[in-house]
């Protein structure tokens, strides 16, 4: 009994504080993010209730005729303007301070362990519901590696990039697509952060 889940990371979104929309780039981004979906039979379609995630799934939904519900589970470890008046190096050095210290709790937000649980919950119980079924999950980058950190050996890991614990922040572009199967309650890393439909 096996879901497979397609972890796909929001469009490019525009560069302002607070809950911001996909940028025309994000758009271009999304559409040819859903021409390789549309290839593909696809039961079911998940998104983060942030904006960004939001949009990107609804231009993927479109082209394969398919609805989008949202799960609050998917949204981000933290966002830049949850937290009033915090500069974007605030933010940043508070997004750091989370990455290097897992149990780290922000003002706002999760502690990437608690963000990457949080997922898994969300998968575990989807994969219950959706047995033998195929979805896509529009989500973001860093509650995709914080799912993998907690998941996944070192080596697993490394074995898809090398230092991928040091690395994680840079490592899942927009719109690539993360292929994880889940089995008897198990997760197996199928296909990590895949960006070629975006190159054609």
């Amino acid at each position: 009994m096996s879901t497979d889940f397609y972890l796909v990371r929001h469009a490019e979104k525009e560069k302002r504080v607070g809950d911001v929309s996909i940028s025309p780039e994000g758009i271009k981004q999304a559409r040819k993010t859903a021409n390789h979906f549309n290839k593909m039979s696809i039961d079911i379609m998940i998104s983060s209730p942030l904006n960004r995630a939001k949009q990107t799934a609804q231009i993927v939904a479109e082209a394969i005729h398919i609805t989008v519900s949202e799960d609050s589970r998917l949204r981000e470890r933290a966002n830049w303007g949850d937290s009033p008046g915090q500069t974007f190096e605030e933010f940043i050095e508070m997004w750091n301070r989370c990455t290097k210290e897992r149990d780290y709790m922000p003002p706002v937000g999760d502690s990437a362990r608690k963000a990457g649980e949080r997922l898994a919950s969300c998968l575990l119980e989807l994969s219950h519901q959706h047995p033998y079924e195929t979805m896509v999950i529009v989500t973001h980058g860093g509650l995709i590696t914080d799912f993998m950190v907690n998941e996944f050996t070192e080596d697993e890991l490394n074995h898809k990039h090398p230092n991928f614990i040091i690395s994680q922040s840079n490592l899942v572009p927009e719109c690539s697509i993360t292929h994880i199967r889940c089995c008897n309650d198990r997760f197996t890393l199928i296909d990590f952060a895949n960006t070629a439909h975006l190159t054609r």
